[in-house]
């Protein structure tokens, strides 16, 4: 079989500091070796080597907080109104192969509609379209009334395409099973309002015995269960119930951290947007949004806790509301700046987020550059461990490689 050999990588491999001229050699979808030109394999005549010259290699990011099928809306009544489920499937196949060749070879799904997801998945593993490795998330399930049961009753549309109403554990759990057999892979509650919702992040959406029975259902039947929860009372009763994703968390704590790490709660943190609305009222003077007082003071929280929970060892993973209009697909390297220049992370930790952490949320191995890892890899011309906002430019990925295949290259074999 023929091999892929990368010389002279500025390597980045998801865990340790970048290490200078090293060589990593692709054999079918894995990576085969990883060292010095003196201690990895030699190229025969059927192999293709690429002389990186310093260039960085990494592996690719995983977006874990992904609404494939949002289209840029305006409003939230867009986004399962405005188009019908079939062109709404196009515009996600558009959008993943869009997230793919910005440099994300995994995404995991935060909620979608019409069972968008999982069709796309299935449509992606068999080669139909181009698109990353996808857990697949389904219908937002829901209490009577809450943020997201927004269509007035006089409308007698129900949420079906959307959501899931659901009121009492017996029927979250029943939901959950349903959504199950329809092919999900993760499931999308929400336990609290806030983080731009309706109902402010103080207001608990459902009770304890409901996110209980959710997410005992969910994993009585092997998958994973996220929420959006934003307070403290909301995030303890998530970690009481064991739930595998607290979305944003922009309220927690040193007890909520302090569980999180116990348990191995994955937090995506979902600053990207708060942070650039806030940013360009710094910039202009003019506010973006209505609620942009109340985002300043929860991101001044978020600046302060985030590098605590880093510390701790919170897993945090990469992901926000991309598809809404002011934060549309295409931006999604933009996030991890946020990261940087708000809570002060360092780009390196940044990219384990993006990368490993990533990687073992989406259940697939790879995030890591290391020999029997999936070779989903990319090669950046500059270094982003220095400078985050490299990534923002998909004209600076030369390669993007998924399971020992390039989908994007730019590079000229010797």
């Amino acid at each position: 079989m023929r091999r892929t050999f990368f010389r002279g990588a500025n390597l980045i491999d998801g865990i340790n500091r970048p290490k200078a001229n090293t060589t990593v050699v692709v054999e079918g979808e894995r990576i085969t070796a990883v060292g010095s030109s003196s201690n990895t394999p030699k190229p025969t005549a059927q192999d293709v080597v690429y002389d990186l010259a310093g260039k960085s290699l990494m592996p690719g990011m995983v977006m874990c907080h992904y609404h494939v099928a949002y289209d840029n809306v305006m409003n939230l009544h867009d986004i399962d109104m405005k188009y019908p489920a079939t062109y709404l499937a196009l515009i996600a196949a558009k959008n993943a192969e869009l997230l793919l060749r910005s440099g994300y070879t995994g995404a995991v799904g935060a909620g979608t509609m019409h069972n968008i997801d999982v069709t796309l998945k299935q449509a992606i593993d068999n080669k139909l379209i181009l698109g990353p490795r996808f857990l697949s998330c389904g219908r937002d399930l829901v209490t009577t009334g809450d943020s997201v049961d927004c269509h007035p009753d006089f409308w007698k549309l129900n949420m079906d395409g959307l959501a899931r109403i659901c009121d009492g554990p017996d029927d979250f759990r029943k939901a959950v099973r349903e959504e199950i057999k329809r092919g999900v892979e993760m499931i999308k509650l929400y336990p609290t309002g806030g983080h731009g919702l309706m109902w402010p992040a103080d207001v608990m959406t459902m009770s304890q015995a409901e996110i209980d029975a959710a997410v005992e259902a969910a994993h009585e039947r092997g998958k994973k269960i996220r929420g959006h929860i934003i307070s403290k009372k909301g995030i303890l009763a998530g970690l009481k119930a064991n739930i595998d994703v607290i979305d944003h968390g922009d309220m927690m704590d040193a007890e909520c951290i302090e569980g999180m790490v116990k348990q191995g709660t994955f937090v995506t943190p979902s600053l990207y947007f708060p942070w650039k609305m806030v940013e360009q009222k710094r910039k202009t003077g003019k506010a973006g949004f209505s609620g942009i007082d109340e985002m300043e003071k929860g991101l001044e929280h978020s600046y302060q806790i985030i590098p605590k929970a880093q510390q701790a060892g919170v897993k945090f993973v990469i992901g926000d509301d991309f598809g809404i209009g002011v934060m549309p697909h295409g931006e999604y390297t933009c996030e991890l700046e946020a990261y940087v220049k708000g809570p002060g992370i360092s780009p390196l930790e940044v990219i384990t987020w993006a990368t490993k952490n990533g990687y073992e949320l989406l259940g697939q191995d790879g995030g890591i550059i290391q020999a029997g890892k999936l070779a989903d890899l990319l090669v950046v011309n500059g270094n982003p461990a220095k400078d985050i906002t490299i990534l923002q430019d998909r004209n600076n990925l030369d390669v993007v490689m998924k399971g020992g295949e390039f989908v994007t290259c730019q590079l000229t074999p010797n």
